[in-house]
């Protein structure tokens, strides 16, 4: 199979889904690799390092497009390249198709297949190919966070665990999930005055055993998180159904019970965002004020900040389903890797995934035996 690295074109993103080493995985096995000529200087690596191990360089994006049969990518597909996309080429990257309906119909017109990171699910329920970024994304909420907190950024100008004789900022995690357990990892490390909510208890009580008197656990219903949202310095949300559109678990009335200068980190955003006025920013602008002066955190590839640590990180745990593709097709990888068929959002040009097919009620929805097996 012919392997399409072609380089992120999403704003401030430099992140790269394929290291030498793992491009050398697929030329030992016998594939052609492709990738757009500079694509990894964003994490300091050169041509010269993927041409030591076969990769070919190509000059532009629309030649790594034109001759690859799979894009293994970051970002989801830009509109730039949307345009670049034929029928059958597959698309293994990150997608958060649920918020995002131009791309939708994008893939879907193209006769495209495209298998998500985010919504490849184990049998625990659990998430392979989200857990590194999530876990970056929370432990980078907490220092943007903290960062933001500064009088000159618009925040309140108090530090994360205060000093003697003063108080500690007070910081809400919203979920306790992968990016949950990241950020309070780093919100207590800092000492700062942290409690985490969630609707897990048996999380909730993991927590509690892990960390003791160092944090406060809740239970997350409406009341609670309005409560502790009112007297917040850095709230932190994490909220998640996958692949599909996030809940607005923050309202209007929370924030608007906020002080100025506190500050909403929504790490959501890549599904839509967990407040009704969260919309995605770039690093290069990463916040905007709400009309009470809280301050709106909500870069949609918060990663790609870090983009050494998070490309490795990512290449760790995408590489066996991506050599399982090109070694034996999506029919074949998902017969070895039953947890890939959920990472299935379009296939062929037809939309597979239940939760995005909920987001936009006038796509049609198949089941993805129905197509993958249709003439068989």
């Amino acid at each position: 199979m012919r392997i399409g690295i072609p380089g992120e074109i999403k704003p401030q993103e430099h992140r790269i889904a394929l290291v030498p080493e793992g491009a050398a995985e697929f030329v030992n096995r016998g594939h052609n690799v492709y990738m757009t000529s500079g694509a990894a200087n964003g994490i300091g690596l050169t041509d010269e390092d993927y041409k030591a191990v076969g990769v070919e360089i190509l000059s532009t994006l629309e030649e790594v497009y034109e001759v690859s049969d799979m894009i293994v990518g970051v970002k989801e597909p830009q509109p730039r390249e949307l345009a670049l996309i034929k029928p059958g080429q597959i698309h293994y990257r990150y997608l958060h198709l649920a918020p995002d309906y131009d791309q939708t119909v994008g893939l879907m017109e193209a006769g495209a297949t495209g298998i998500a990171f985010e919504t490849v699910e184990m049998q625990n329920r659990s998430l392979p190919l989200l857990a590194p970024m999530s876990e970056v994304a929370g432990r980078e909420g907490v220092i943007f966070g903290a960062n933001i907190l500064a009088k000159h950024m618009g925040g309140k100008g108090i530090l994360l665990g205060g000093v003697t004789g003063t108080a500690r900022a007070k910081v809400v995690i919203v979920g306790a999930g992968i990016s949950g357990q990241a950020a309070l990892k780093m919100a207590v490390g800092l000492e700062a005055d942290v409690t985490i909510l969630d609707v897990d208890i048996a999380k909730l009580k993991y927590l509690d055993d892990i960390y003791g008197n160092k944090i406060k656990t809740l239970y997350s219903n409406s009341g609670n998180l309005a409560a502790q949202i009112k007297t917040a310095d850095l709230v932190i949300s994490t909220v998640l159904i996958p692949g599909a559109k996030c809940p607005h678990l923050i309202t209007m009335d929370m924030i608007h019970s906020m002080e100025a200068g506190s500050v909403i980190v929504d790490i959501s955003i890549d599904q839509g965002g967990s407040t009704p006025i969260s919309r995605p920013t770039y690093h290069e602008d990463p916040t905007f004020l709400t009309d009470n002066g809280v301050v709106m955190y909500c870069c949609a590839n918060m990663p790609g900040a870090m983009p050494r640590t998070s490309s490795y990180a990512l290449a760790n745990v995408t590489l066996k389903y991506g050599l399982a593709i090109a070694d034996l097709g999506v029919e074949g990888a998902i017969n070895k890797f039953p947890e890939l068929r959920p990472g299935i959002n379009v296939y062929e040009g037809k939309l597979v995934y239940k939760h995005v097919s909920t987001a936009f009620p006038n796509l049609q929805f198949d089941e993805l035996d129905t197509v993958m097996y249709a003439g068989k």
